[in-house]
């Protein structure tokens, strides 16, 4: 008889799901018993945190969902954080639960690993949580999660199978799928009403965000046809390559940047919640005295934060190439106003502090030794500062969590997810002495899996954004000057290699080699000394 739990991974596996994060317990092991015969691969990080995590960086980095086996209760509680991370930025992770046996439920008995309602837990984490109470459900609730992932606003999808469940018979069962992959489509007179609207502006601008990333091509083309200055979110960052002529980057936060868009006669915005994390605006809203043409695949979003004159309900790269078309057509003629973005990055480049010129230097250093890497980062001043200024080659290359739900300790576990999807690329790790003691167990799941990572700690001995931002606003600094340990020890502990970089040239040299080790590098950059490089 194969099982529900055994149907499972082989559904799994035939929806293109092919690595499953998770740590076996006592209700998730008849998920185990089909494991060997699928086509689908197994890892077990440290802590379901370190799961979600690493199934957020595959993602990311691939645009195709994982999986996570988790167990009932701590499990879920565990990877909570890592979901709501994976919810603000709308990645797709497919999560697996138990819950106890079916006539169990919800009684109180005190049964192991018990909660109230799981499901209600995960609502708000998930674009949908599902309750599995006969297996004949399973293949109708896959396809809805598939939806979710290819068609919908991406987002993590819960599905809990209760015990008695995971082991009844799915021999019934059809093993064939109809994935539907096809996103929504624009309006045609939506795309016309666009393409007058900025064929007439004078000074029109574009912010592009994290829902247009599969869409490169497309966006070069409509901004080109367009003729008009660029930024980016942090999401949206590598849809255009470094240093084209029209984009301002992800300087989104940046006074400037503000005042260019307060003063655009038509904004277009296409895949962006226009959201605080995104503008720094914290205390006030976004000025826009223009016309705002907004693109979303979520008809929600189209009026949060700023309320478009033309809202268009659409994938963006279906929109993007429609738009394009509709202003060839109307003969729009582009006159990029170059001199103004020109002038306008300078003033740019001149806002950038000490410290964040120093991050530069890291950065440059990074982008010059290991061509085509992804860089996965947490919320760390040298993200919070290459957020402004780094450009990578291509979309999918530089994520971090200093945005949306902002949570510490992201960086190590999406570095190796987002390494186990694209193998073939250098990933690295940049993290904060704070954030990796989150997460720090994880250096074990990368040396087991013997993943060539290098892990970047920027050691400030504290919590120094913080620290920063209390010192700036009189607040005692109290709970931020935080005791470090002697991470290369540790490090070596685990299996690793282990480094202090020294200088520029010291740390160049250590990424070349820690990109073709056998094992993960940790490479400790003390701010004292990267501040005099």
């Amino acid at each position: 008889m194969a099982t529900c739990g055994e149907y499972l991974v082989q559904i799994l596996a035939s929806h293109g799901i092919d690595t499953i994060f998770g740590i076996p317990g006592v209700h998730t092991v008849e998920l185990y018993r089909g494991l060997p015969n699928a086509p689908v691969r197994h890892i077990t990080p440290r802590h379901e945190q370190g799961a979600g995590f690493m199934a957020d960086g595959y993602a990311r980095a691939s645009g195709q969902p994982a999986a996570c086996f988790i167990i009932t209760g701590p499990g879920l509680t565990n990877i909570a954080t890592a979901l709501g991370q994976a919810y603000a930025d709308s990645v797709p992770i497919l999560v697996i639960s138990s819950v106890n046996n079916s006539h169990e439920m919800a009684l109180g008995e005190g049964r192991l690993h018990e909660l109230p309602c799981q499901r209600n837990l995960m609502a708000g984490l998930t674009a949908f949580s599902h309750t599995l109470l006969r297996p004949d459900e399973l293949p109708a609730v896959l396809e809805r999660a598939q939806c979710v992932f290819n068609g919908a606003r991406p987002r993590p999808v819960h599905i809990e199978i209760p015990l008695d469940v995971i082991v009844a018979s799915a021999d019934h069962l059809s093993r064939a799928t109809t994935t539907t992959r096809a996103a929504a489509a624009p309006d045609r007179e939506a795309i016309r009403a666009a393409a007058k609207l900025l064929s007439a502006a004078a000074s029109p601008m574009v912010w592009l965000g994290g829902g247009a990333q599969d869409g490169p091509v497309e966006a070069r083309r409509l901004v080109e046809a367009l003729g008009a200055p660029v930024v980016t979110t942090i999401n949206g960052k590598g849809l255009l390559p470094p240093g084209h002529p029209l984009s301002l980057g992800s300087t989104i936060p940046q006074l400037p940047v503000l005042d260019a868009l307060a003063a655009a006669d038509v904004v277009l915005a296409i895949g962006t919640e226009m959201g605080e994390t995104d503008t720094l605006l914290f205390d006030g809203a976004l000025r826009l005295s223009g016309k705002l043409i907004r693109i979303d695949i979520d008809p929600e979003q189209l009026t949060r934060n700023a309320m478009p004159a033309v809202a268009i309900v659409s994938d963006a790269k279906t929109a993007m190439a429609d738009l394009a078309d509709a202003l060839d057509a109307a003969g729009h003629k582009a006159n990029p106003p170059l001199a103004r973005i020109t002038a306008l990055k300078a003033e740019l480049a001149g806002l950038l502090d000490v410290k964040q010129r120093n991050h530069a230097k890291v950065f440059a250093v990074l982008q010059t030794v290991l061509p085509g890497v992804i860089i996965v980062g947490d919320s760390t001043q040298p993200i919070y500062s290459s957020n402004l200024f780094y450009e990578p080659e291509g979309p999918r290359s530089f994520f971090n969590s200093s945005t949306g739900y902002g949570t510490l300790g992201y960086a190590l576990p999406a570095a190796l997810g987002a390494k186990l999807a694209m193998p073939h690329r250098p990933v690295v790790s940049v993290i904060g002495d704070g954030g990796l003691q989150f997460t720090i167990a994880e250096l074990a799941t990368a040396v087991e899996l013997g993943l060539p990572v290098p892990i970047l700690v920027w050691n400030n001995q504290g919590y120094g954004e913080i620290k920063r931002y209390m010192a700036e606003r009189g607040i005692p600094q109290i709970g931020v000057d935080i005791y470090t340990p002697d991470f290369q020890t540790i490090a070596r502990g685990f299996g690793c290699n282990a480094v202090e970089a020294q200088s520029l040239d010291h740390l160049a040299g250590e990424l070349k080699k820690a990109t073709t080790a056998s094992m993960p590098t940790l490479i400790e950059i003390d701010e004292a000394r990267a501040l005099g490089w």
